[in-house]
């Protein structure tokens, strides 16, 4: 890494970047802006860096453009966002735009430096907080638990899958229609289902027809 980036509105995150990509890689050359045009201005004027830490939030927009305007032009640079947000409404914009890291400002400077050394051996930047999120985003969604149905309920299930009337449900089990009706309840509730078209699908997915 020869040239590298900092866009960052705060001057002390400025200086403490700074700091972590000094250490890293001594005798770096250092460019820091405040905002995107400031950003705009340096790059229209120097060579791509060979690395750009780039905040979200700032004065005149979001980091997540400049990301997407360098993954464009200057495909060669590594975008690293440095922010204090970890929510997925600021993880995956940057990510989708070009970002191919991810380091949060909170963290100690010795962990920052540890992770920009990664980079030399080929690892992504990521914080320990975002790689979880990441994880955890593309995780199945956990399925509901469904109670399990009496034998008598699953009498029920059957006879009103197969289109029989209350009445004739009822009749058939030698139970009343009222106490057919609170099976019926009890069944939609465990399924959680709302009509009989969808009751008569469930049983026929779990095979009980």
């Amino acid at each position: 890494m020869k040239t590298a980036l900092i866009l960052d509105d705060i001057p002390e995150s400025q200086t403490w970047l700074s700091q972590a990509l000094e250490a890293v890689y001594p005798g770096i050359a250092l460019h820091c802006a405040g905002n995107l045009a400031e950003a705009r201005a340096w790059l229209s004027a120097h060579p791509a860096p060979a690395l750009a830490l780039i905040d979200l939030e700032l004065p005149d927009g979001s980091g997540v453009e400049l990301i997407a305007e360098l993954n464009g032009s200057a495909p060669q640079t590594l975008c690293v966002v440095a922010s204090i947000f970890d929510d997925n409404e600021h993880i995956f914009p940057a990510l989708r735009a070009g970002a191919r890291g991810y380091l949060l400002k909170d963290q100690p400077l010795a962990q920052i430096v540890a992770l920009l050394k990664g980079i030399t051996e080929g690892h992504p930047p990521l914080s320990p907080a975002i790689a979880r999120k990441m994880l955890g985003y593309f995780q199945p969604a956990p399925q509901p638990v469904r109670e399990r149905l009496t034998e008598r309920e699953t009498d029920v299930l059957r006879c009103i899958a197969k289109g029989l009337t209350l009445s004739e449900t009822a009749k058939l089990l030698g139970i009343s229609p009222h106490t057919a009706s609170g099976y019926v309840k009890d069944i939609y509730r465990k399924l959680n289902v709302s009509s009989r078209a969808e009751a008569a699908l469930t049983a026929r997915n779990m095979g009980i027809v």
